[in-house]
This record gives structure tokens, C-alpha cells and sequence, in this order.
């Protein structure tokens, strides 16, 4: 049943992203700053969307003399491209966000309606632009790629847990993802970096009172 609850919970906020994307109103972003990741898999999006619309098609001229069996296959077809758009809608309003304005500064990554993953900046030991396309499976390393791709690899200095698709806890030490312009997110994680080590560093002692 939690496997279910899962399911339902993501595919619900699948079809909100749809709404929140015709209304322009993107998600979770707050005082931060916005950080795009949804623009390499667009293509995909929709070729798969065009597929589905020609099965659609298809079945329709198979089906033609089964009409109570082409109604179900129909709306099935309708809701898997609500789907395939909601995908690419929660990409687009459920950006990285980075948000160093106040005393908890963390880095917020996602991928669509199934990962939001928050790093506390004081977590990060380093961040660097590194393409990878390949992806292997590896305790303590989450890789959320876009395209066959991600694009920035963090490291921690302390492990974060993430939750899997259906919640299983895992706690990662290593983070690589995508970002459509990952110099610019590379370098604002930098300086929002050293800002927060120059907040928590200790004060230097004061001189002996006079």
C-alpha cells in the first residue's frame, strides 16, 4: 500500500505541474535563486508525446468495429500523454533552487515531481562542472540525469538522505546532476559557499582589555 500511496501522490503532482505551468507559476523557489534543468530532455518529451499520439491514432483504425474497447484504450492513451506532459511540466516549474538569504543555506535539487533533494550548503566539501554520460550504480552516489547526462557532480562532507521513488531512505555523499547552464550554478554554489564559511567562522579573540 505505500508503494501505491507513492504512486498516486507522484502522478498527482504530475498533473498540478501542468497547472502551475500554464499559469507560470513555478514551485518551491521562495527567496532563492531559480536554476533550469528541463531544456535537454524537451526533444525527447516530445517525440515521446508523438508516439503516443500515433499509437493513439493506430488503435483507433484497429479498433474501429470494438468501440466500447477503443473507449478504454482511449482515455488510457489521453491519461499516459497527461502524463508525458506532466513529466516535462514538473521540469519546468521545479527548478534547483539555491537559496544562501538566511541562516539554514542550502541547495535544493530536483528532477521533475520525484526527487527534491535539500543539501545544507555547510554539507558541501566541493562542486565542479563535469559532463558525464555514464552512470553505474554505486552506494553513497545519487546520479539524477536529464538526457543521459548530468552536468555537475557535489561532493559532501557529511551525508544527506534522499528517499527513492517509492521512499526508501539512502544516504548519499556524492551528488551528480543537470543543470542547463552549469557554469553559472557552479559559480553561484562557489560564492554562496564561501559567504556561508565566512558566517559560521569563529571571531577572532579579542586583544587583551585595557
Amino acid at each position: 500500500m505505500r508503494a501505491v500511496r507513492h504512486l498516486v501522490a507522484h502522478e498527482v503532482r504530475l498533473l498540478a505541474s501542468i497547472a502551475r505551468w500554464v499559469a507560470r507559476r513555478p514551485h518551491g523557489i521562495g527567496r532563492g535563486r531559480a536554476f533550469s534543468y528541463g531544456r535537454g530532455q524537451g526533444a525527447m518529451m516530445f517525440g515521446l508525446g508523438f508516439v503516443c499520439v500515433l499509437e493513439s491514432v493506430c488503435m483507433a483504425v484497429l479498433l474501429r468495429n470494438h468501440p466500447a474497447v477503443h473507449r478504454v484504450v482511449f482515455m488510457l492513451d489521453v491519461y499516459t500523454l497527461l502524463l508525458i506532459v506532466g513529466m516535462h511540466a514538473a521540469s519546468v516549474t521545479r527548478p534547483h533552487v539555491l537559496d544562501d538569504t538566511g541562516d539554514e543555506a542550502f541547495l535544493r535539487i530536483r528532477r521533475a515531481a520525484n526527487v527534491d533533494l535539500r543539501v545544507p550548503l555547510a554539507a558541501i566539501s566541493s562542486v565542479r562542472r563535469e559532463l558525464v554520460t555514464t552512470h553505474e550504480k554505486r552506494d553513497g552516489r545519487l546520479d539524477l540525469a536529464i538526457g543521459a547526462q548530468t552536468t555537475i557532480t557535489l561532493e559532501l562532507s557529511s551525508p544527506v538522505r534522499h528517499f527513492t521513488f517509492l521512499g526508501r531512505p539512502k544516504d548519499v555523499t556524492m551528488i551528480r546532476f543537470h543543470a542547463d547552464e552549469p557554469e553559472a550554478l557552479v559559480r553561484e554554489i562557489r560564492t554562496a559557499l564561501e559567504l556561508t564559511r565566512e558566517r559560521t567562522a569563529p571571531s577572532t579573540s579579542p586583544g587583551r582589555p585595557v
